[in-house]
């Protein structure tokens, strides 16, 4: 099934390469990445939570062109997020596209066969080279289908710092192979790499890891990407792309590398705390909607790594959880910035003013999802965040106690940006505008669902990886 997942997104991008109706492209795109949505959550049904082991384990390819793939409790949600976010950019973009749709669509369907591979392959270079394969169609989703004039300059920002990174991860790569002889996941999770040059390969991968994720001081792509992209590359960005860096994170730094990752976690805290403080008071300056909530997303992951350098299994579940919650909500608010954007044509906050009055059904979804962005109880990012800060404060009470001020800052200025949009006397500069459509409701619908059954129901996620968190860390250090 596995392997079905990465083939049949490529089998609708070549269908398409043939049809010339564009609302035919649509639905067969459509239609497709709903195939594997289908098809992942079969194997969620299949999946055994009361085994830590790779399941659904596929080996198949001769020589060089050798491929060996499974997924265990940690890449199984992500490789379900994947799939759920997929048909939702296809329908946000299903009107707002306009020129070279069919090469939009193929671009999406072919970028998900890749972030999929990412999450089951069993093999480093594999890995490496899924990982980096997913430049191509991102950098070409930013940069002809932009939005505004800077499309070139923010994917040019994109490709470059992320190939920068990629560098020292192949050479990390190519250490570790000298070092073990081996790249497979499945050995190198039995005997974990340590030794001298265990210092220098945990670098190299946290130095790729940390651009993607990204951390201060390598963030300055992630703005000007949100800020060009077009919404379903906003989408994919903030819901996928950044949560490769806490996949990576997981498996390879922790997984692989226990001894180094426990002697770096100060160097890790360090910037994860820069990253919070500052990413937050950067936020409050703000005055363009998709840059306030890109720049949110810095603080969000800069916790989900006080969690995973916690080494405790609250610690790295919570890690987990928030990054999926994180993957529901962002994209949720960069298509309510979307409509936004399709009725009005400005992204800046002083031109708004009284939405509540013309649009107050986009005004309850905006409310909704802004609340859970600030990780008010009820939401899977309350539950995420509390098992952070958990597993954080056993590890260091202080930087703990200075990261969760961040809590002030996003209500600051979370509040602040709802206020200022949807309350007061409506604004002199907007016409009067039709509120969600059939296709933006439901669009947004089960994006609320989701983000409430998390934070009622969080035990679905944390039960299925318990036993795989708990075997990441049996290599490690005793969990507290």
């Amino acid at each position: 099934m596995l392997s079905l997942l990465v083939t049949i997104p490529i089998f609708g991008a070549i269908i398409l390469t043939v049809i010339e109706n564009v609302q035919r492209m649509k639905k067969i795109a459509l239609f497709t990445s709903l195939i594997n949505l289908g098809l992942s959550a079969k194997i969620f049904i299949q999946f055994d939570q009361n085994c830590h082991e790779y399941q659904f384990v596929e080996e198949w390819g001769v020589g060089f062109c050798h491929f060996h793939l499974g997924i265990d409790g940690i890449s199984l949600f992500f490789l379900i997020l994947t799939a759920l976010m997929i048909p939702i950019c296809i329908l946000a973009s299903w009107s707002s596209i306009k020129k070279n749709m069919k090469y939009f669509l193929i671009s999406f369907l072919i970028l998900e066969s890749l972030l999929i591979a990412v999450f089951i392959v069993l093999d480093l270079l594999l890995f490496y080279i899924t990982f980096e394969s997913c430049l191509i169609p991102m950098f070409l989703i930013i940069g002809i289908w932009g939005t505004r004039e800077r499309k070139i300059l923010a994917s040019t920002y994109f490709f470059l710092y992320t190939l920068f990174g990629s560098l020292f991860m192949l050479w990390s790569i190519i250490l570790t192979r000298e070092s073990l002889g081996t790249v497979d996941f499945q050995i190198l999770s039995l005997t974990p790499i340590s030794g001298t040059h265990s210092a220098l390969i945990w670098l190299g991968f946290f130095l790729a890891f940390a651009i993607k994720t990204p951390m201060i001081p390598f963030h300055l792509w992630l703005p000007e990407a949100h800020t060009e992209a077009p919404v379903a590359g906003s989408i994919i960005l903030a819901s996928i792309l950044l949560k490769l860096a806490i996949y990576g994170f997981l498996r390879v730094c922790l997984g692989f590398l226990p001894d180094a990752s426990i002697f770096f976690t100060p160097l890790a805290y360090t910037l994860a705390v820069i990253s919070i403080i500052y990413s937050s008071f950067t936020t409050l300056r703000q005055i363009d909607l998709k840059k306030i909530i890109a720049y949110s997303s810095i603080g969000h992951m800069g916790i989900c790594i006080l969690g995973i350098f916690s080494n405790t299994i609250q610690g790295i579940e919570g890690a987990i959880l928030l990054s999926l919650a994180h993957g529901i909500v962002s994209p949720a608010l960069f298509i309510c910035v979307g409509i936004l954007y399709d009725r009005y044509h400005s992204r800046l906050i002083k031109y708004y003013r009284g939405l509540v009055i013309s649009m107050p059904l986009f005004s309850i979804f905006f409310f909704i999802f802004t609340l859970a962005n600030m990780a008010v109880p009820l939401t899977g990012n309350f539950i995420g965040e509390f098992l952070c800060f958990l597993g954080a404060f056993n590890k260091n009470p202080i930087i703990t106690a200075i990261s969760a001020t961040s809590m002030v800052l996003v209500a600051a200025y979370s509040i602040w940006l709802y206020n200022r949009i949807c309350f007061g006397n409506e604004s002199m500069y907007l016409m009067r505008s039709k509120d969600l459509t059939r296709r933006e409701f439901f669009l947004l619908l089960p994006l609320v669902f989701l983000t409430l059954f998390l934070g009622i129901q969080p035990n679905l996620i944390l039960d299925s990886i318990h036993l795989s968190v708990s075997s990441l860390l049996s290599a490690s250090a005793p969990v507290l």
